[in-house]
């Protein structure tokens, strides 16, 4: 049985505006002006924490336990405004589902955020486990949550299995957890120098290269 790991932000969901909504909110709630898309774009891969240091550095080095609240707050009130599935998306988990693949979503968004994301777009149900920040004190390029995920799921990773992701986390934690990797061009995430087993345009694309 094979399994494929997938990012969520810029792989399965468009949450882009959402992400912003919560760091401008968090800005204003501080006396900050809010930043544009764009800007707060360049911030989002590497876990809250990191969102935070590059998006609000006026406050970060001193009020980190603070911007995390008021992040955690905004933010889940807002999950879902504009939210959506990348077209085609439901249409490849459904068909892996199908041809008997184990799915597992590993994200380094707050852990907190993503069962009510995945359910109200309707798709919590396809998934076979889940990770994400804060359920241990790694995050990727580290391996481990990729491992986290499969013992959750109750499979033994290995080499024919794969990390879906756009972001140079993702390939690197699918390399380092010795797993096939393929990138999303779709997605809101830097490549950098990190390296792929394959590169898809399109969801629909995925079945390919998986293999279905």
């Amino acid at each position: 049985m094979k399994t494929a790991l997938f990012d969520l932000d810029g792989t399965l969901i468009d949450s882009l505006e959402d992400i912003a909504l919560g760091v401008n909110l968090t800005r204003q709630d501080f006396g900050l002006s809010v930043l544009p898309l764009d800007q707060i774009t360049t911030c989002i891969g590497d876990g809250v924490g990191v969102l935070l240091q590059r998006a609000i550095p006026e406050l970060a080095a001193t009020h980190m336990s603070q911007l995390r609240e008021r992040q955690k707050i905004n933010y889940m009130g807002h999950l879902l405004d504009h939210t959506v599935l990348y077209p085609g998306i439901k249409e490849v988990l459904l068909a892996l589902k199908e041809g008997g693949w184990r799915l597992g979503v590993v994200t380094n968004k707050q852990a907190a955020y993503v069962p009510p994301i995945l359910d109200g777009l309707g798709v919590l149900n396809l998934f076979d486990g889940i990770v994400g920040g804060g359920d241990s004190d790694k995050l990727k390029p580290d391996p481990y949550p990729l491992y986290q995920v499969a013992e959750r799921m109750g499979v033994i990773l290995d080499e024919r299995d794969w990390m879906v992701g756009d972001h140079h986390a993702d390939m690197d934690a699918g390399k380092n957890a010795h797993l096939k990797s393929c990138f999303c061009r779709w997605g809101i995430g830097k490549l950098g120098e990190s390296s792929f087993t394959a590169a898809v345009e399109r969801p629909a694309e995925l079945l390919a290269v998986l293999g279905l």
